[in-house]
């Protein structure tokens, strides 16, 4: 059933008029042209698809776009700020923390959401964290080491 589909999208109000129970993959990449997270399972096992709602990683894969309403929804297109890459987009960059780059937007969001609630991961605390994440290229420890500068420079470098 279509409905008024309001939120915040990368700090501006956002309103739309959509299926709501289409997922929000589909809505941001479709209508609205956000390509960084992509659609990888469809199942929500694999991270390709994850955005923040309210600042906490989500699938966005199986999330019904009527879930959104009134909420924050930031992609992976709005983390760097004022065309500044945010801390963890860089670390990944100097720290090839990437390959092929599928996976690279949902492990930066991801890594983003755990940063949040643990600024000061140990290396299994990460491992843990990123678990439901997953690399084809295999860059994981190259991805901790990215996590583990960005945790340092996120805190002012103590």
């Amino acid at each position: 059933m279509e409905q008024v589909v309001r939120f915040t999208l990368n700090g501006k109000p956002t309103s739309l008029t959509v299926d709501s129970d289409r997922t929000l993959l589909w809505v941001l990449r479709t209508d609205l042209g956000l390509t960084g997270m992509k659609y990888g399972c469809g199942e929500g096992h694999c991270g390709a698809c994850t955005v923040l709602l309210d600042e906490e990683a989500v699938r966005s894969c199986m999330l019904p776009v009527k879930q959104v309403q009134g909420k924050a929804v930031t992609t992976i297109e709005g983390l760097a700020q004022d065309g500044k890459l945010h801390p963890l987009q860089k670390a990944f960059m100097e720290n090839d923390a990437l390959q092929c780059g599928y996976c690279t937007p949902g492990m930066i969001l991801t890594a983003y959401s755990l940063l949040r609630r643990n600024p000061r991961p140990s290396y299994p605390e990460i491992l843990e964290g990123m678990q439901g994440n997953l690399c084809r290229c295999g860059a994981h420890k190259r991805i901790v080491e990215a996590i583990q500068v960005a945790a340092k420079e996120m805190r002012g470098g103590s």
